[in-house]
């Protein structure tokens, strides 16, 4: 079957072709700049002799045979050239794009001989390497490989090479005779762990030097079931582990003594191999080399008795359900219940002992006695009105197991709706039910997950509504908008932390909830909190979003009584920790049940010299499973060290360092103020900036000198320019609640939708190739190339979708034809187009319309998420849309909406991405 594309002709004059070169003219340096050359070109080149490979460039015949003859300062780049390419053509750089070398050589050549920089200069680019004495020396310090620097000019580089987004970090230049048994499973990979820096420096001076941080991002696991690409399991019971720093074997040790000993990568003390390391679980001889921890940098174990401080528990599910008037008038009390019933058979419960219970919450609090389906099928109904001091009335058949009343847990669910539909009750006593509760399940552990739409306004923790007037984008909004309003909130958190309890919760409401404060009784317990502001039972999108991630949250696989450690070799320690959980011990993350779609970050701090070629780091977690299993996970990370801050800035990763800055932004937002947060932002990019110019750029020119920084790193500008401009802390007014929750998410959301919702990627579908919203030949749907994040690009005429990881935009130009608007929606009035949270109808006769829904459901997939992104319709402006027209107010709410997110513009009066680098250029120059 052939897919022929369609082509829309174009309103106003425009044709499709003058729209192409429209566009292309805002791209005008996307391919010419050398930073750009692909890594199968460059290594394909590698081996070409200097003067062949800049003859075919130029389009000259090879002529060996002439003399060439060269400046001192020629020979000097000559040689460090010669001396790249021997080191590159040994180095496996794993698809990371580099300049070539020889086209880097060659380009500085036509830039001397011509006296004009490409980049818009004089020589800048080709003085600062014959003449920087740190350039040209780095390859003589150590012999190992380690990333090379190749600089690029920022202001040049515009529109930004977003695809930069999509690449891996740089290498970690480890090479195979420092592994046991070399493989690609020896050292982490990046989406269990990556370092901010994959070259560390060896001193703090050094560090603090560079202005670059160094931390790790760490997301233990990868998926919400833990069937999907398990990590190898050792079974046999036996954990080695060093006897003086307690690190666990890995690949990066060494065996000595003929085999009988090994050497700690962390502390080098030699330690006694066990004599059951050889022999299989029957005592059978095994090959040592095949085992999990000496060729997997990711590995379990089955933990052995000691390991266990009491037997595994149960899981336990408590439902707090909010029946106050507003859950029943918005119809969310009905959506949870009927999504629970729905998604029981999908609740963990692979050792059958998980248990339930269910308490609603109004004025007073509504327990259920739930009998066993054998005994009877009476569930009763107690109310507590004593809020201060409230008991269990009949603690043993309020926490049931699942499977032995499933009749009459379903019986309940289906009831709770009928019991509470003509409550007119206002009140919600959140506090009091959580007492309840912890009481209820304190000594066992699980998980409290809260479904209201209510402030809570009685009992234990009674909350208010905030003056937001006067308030809101002031210095005040952090303190008093932004902070915990009862202590209580923290210090119950606690509580349920040592008890092994963690609180999720699900708020939906139009109301102000105070999301600043209940989100303290996630963050300190491992939970989240997920909140969906004007939260209707009428709208179908609502309904859906909510069913969705409830239903994935509830069904997602779950550990209790986790800890998390990481170590670090000789120099390295772990000085803070930011993320969902509770700091137990200096460097012990406590969490009562580990959910699977969190992030976290650990600062590291050096506190001596490292006196090795490379540096170690392991993170440890001890857990249960649902299946009764006590497990250690253990992930081991390789860092080559250097004394060079050159080979530091080669090996920065852009986006690691990104989720720092916005994790330490997080925390000042917080505890000082906004304003403090985006100054330490900007301070952040700045710093940066003129650390490179000083220490890695000599420039003999003026007001006209370049705006460097290195290849690696050249997404990172963009990206905290664009956080700036995040709900979380950009200027104007947002309401707390939905500050609140940006907040939230920024410092638990894992790194590839941060960036996402940092940066949002934007498809142009009017004119997407020809497989795109189609499946390959892998059954994968293909997604279009994202396009920049800028109105610029837009035309007036086309149909695009934004992607900001928690929301969807379908913009449609508002002098789109009628023969797309019917393709996608079969109406070809544009202004009978519905806009606002809707879902596209299925035409039969529209393959277009496939497609983008095709495109749309592909974006929505996710395996490690609960996310599920509402999709709303906005059209943009046109001469002929009607001044009155009913739905004005509301097109421009989501116009200013959607367009917030396209952040290399200027966004509600804040600079344009070109402005924010001629701003730090202008302050760097000072």
């Amino acid at each position: 079957m052939s897919h022929k594309k369609r082509v829309y002709p174009t309103m106003l004059g425009y044709s499709q072709d003058a729209g192409n070169v429209a566009n292309n003219n805002l791209n005008p340096v996307l391919t010419s700049d050398v930073g750009n050359i692909n890594y199968q070109q460059q290594m394909g080149n590698a081996n070409i002799d200097q003067d062949q490979f800049a003859n075919q460039q130029n389009g000259l015949p090879n002529d060996n045979s002439q003399q060439r003859v060269f400046t001192p300062a020629q020979q000097q780049l000559h040689q460090q050239i010669d001396q790249t390419a021997n080191a590159m053509s040994n180095m496996q750089l794993h698809n990371v794009p580099v300049v070539d070398p020889n086209a880097y050589y060659q380009q500085s050549m036509q830039q001397q001989q011509s006296g004009v920089n490409l980049a818009g200069g004089s020589n800048a680019r080709q003085s600062s390497i014959s003449q920087n004495p740190q350039l040209n020396t780095q390859f003589s310090k150590s012999n190992k490989p380690m990333n090379q620097l190749y600089p690029i000019d920022l202001l040049v580089e515009l529109p930004p090479p977003i695809s930069d987004l999509s690449l891996p970090p740089p290498p970690l230049m480890v090479p195979p005779e420092k592994m046991i048994v070399p493989s690609e499973t020896s050292n982490a990979p990046p989406n269990y762990i990556r370092s901010t820096l994959n070259a560390i420096p060896k001193n703090n001076s050094l560090l603090k030097k560079s202005k670059l941080p160094l931390a790790l991002v760490i997301r233990p696991y990868q998926y919400l079931d833990d069937d999907v690409s398990p990590p190898p399991l050792n079974e046999d019971g036996l954990v080695v582990r060093c006897r003086r720093c307690r690190s666990y074997m890995n690949p990066f040790v060494t065996f000595t003594d003929q085999g009988r000993r090994w050497r700690c990568n962390f502390c080098r003390l030699a330690n006694d191999l066990p004599m059951l390391f050889d022999q299989s679980m029957g005592g059978a001889p095994t090959n040592r080399y095949e085992r999990n921890e000496v060729r997997h940098s990711v590995m379990e174990y089955l933990a052995p008795k000691e390991y266990t401080m009491r037997q595994p528990p149960p899981s336990i599910y408590s439902f707090v359900l909010d029946v106050s008037q507003n859950a029943i008038k918005n119809g969310l009390l009905a959506t949870a219940t009927r999504t629970i019933l729905e998604t029981l058979d999908s609740i963990p419960n692979r050792d059958e002992r998980t248990r339930v219970s269910f308490v609603c919450v109004d004025s007073s609090l509504h327990f259920f006695s739930i009998p066993l389906d054998e005994d009877s099928d009476q569930v009763k109904m107690m109310d507590i009105g004593d809020l201060e001091e409230p008991f269990l009335p009949r603690p043993n058949s309020m926490v049931v197991p699942l499977n032995s009343c499933r009749k009459n847990i379903e019986k309940l669910l289906n009831m709770i709706p009928e019991i509470f539909k003509y409550n007119i009750m206002p009140s919600f006593a959140l506090g009091s039910a959580l007492k309840s509760v912890y009481n209820m399940i304190g000594g066992i552990g699980g998980k409290i997950i809260v479904i209201s739409s209510s402030l809570p306004n009685k009992g234990i923790g009674k909350l208010q509504k905030r003056n937001e007037t006067g308030v809101v984008n002031t210095n005040k909004e952090s303190s008093q908008l932004l902070s915990c309003q009862d202590s209580f909130y923290k210090t119950f958190a606690i509580d349920c932390s040592k008890a092994q309890i963690t609180v999720d919760l699900f708020l939906a409401s139009e109301e102000y909830m105070d999301v600043a404060t209940l989100s303290n009784l996630a963050r300190f317990t491992a939970g989240q909190t997920h909140f969906y502001p004007g939260f209707s039972a009428l709208h179908m999108a609502d309904v859906t979003k909510f069913t969705k991630e409830f239903s994935k949250h509830i069904s997602m696989d779950i550990t209790m009584e986790a800890v998390m450690r990481a170590r670090g070799s000789t120099g390295l320690r772990m000085s803070s920790f930011y993320g969902h959980f509770f700091n137990r011990s200096s460097d012990l993350c406590a969490f009562s049940t580990m959910p699977r779609d969190q992030n976290y970050v650990f600062e590291v701090s050096l506190d001596e010299t490292i006196p090795t070629e490379y540096c170690y780091v392991q993170v440890a977690i001890l857990l249960s499973l649902n299946t009764g299993q006590r497990r250690i996970r253990v992930i081991t990370l390789a860092i080559p060290t250097t004394e060079s801050l050159l080979e530091i800035y080669a090996s920065a990763d852009q986006l690691a360092i990104t989720n720092y800055f916005a994790e330490k932004a997080v925390e000042k937002a917080l505890n000082s103020s906004l304003e403090d947060a985006r100054s330490y932002i900007s301070k952040s990019v700045q710093d940066i900036l003129a650390v490179y110019k000083k220490d890695m750029v000599v420039s003999n020119t003026a007001g006209g000198a370049p705006l460097r920084l290195c290849a690696n790193l050249r997404m990172f500008p963009l990206l905290m320019h664009a956080m700036t401009k995040h709900m979380a802390f950009r200027h104007g007014v947002v309401p707390s609640d939905h500050r609140a929750i940006a907040l939230n998410n920024i410092e638990s959301t894992p790194l590839k939708y941060l960036i996402k919702n940092i940066y949002a990627n934007v498809y142009s579908l009017h004119d997407m190739p020809d497989e795109a919203g189609l499946p390959n030949e892998d059954g994968q749907i293909v997604l279009p190339t994202p396009i920049n994040a800028s109105a610029t690009l837009f035309e007036r005429y086309g149909l695009y979708l934004i992607d900001n990881g928690t929301e969807l935009f379908l913009w449609v130009g508002g002098d789109a034809v009628p023969d797309l608007v019917m393709d996608i929606f079969g109406i070809p009035d544009i202004f009978q187009v519905p806009i606002g949270k809707q879902e596209l109808p299925v035409l039969e006769n529209s393959e277009f319309s496939e497609r983008v829904r095709n495109i749309i459901s592909k974006v929505r997939e996710h395996d490690d998420a609960i996310t599920y992104q509402t999709l709303y319709i906005v059209r943009g402006a046109s001469l002929s849309e009607p001044v009155n027209h009913a739905s004005a107010r509301e097109v421009a709410t989501l116009r200013l909406w959607a367009t917030s997110t396209l952040v290399e513009d200027k966004v509600l009066n804040s600079e344009s991405y070109r402005e924010f680098l001629q701003s730090m250029k202008t302050k760097i120059s000072k």
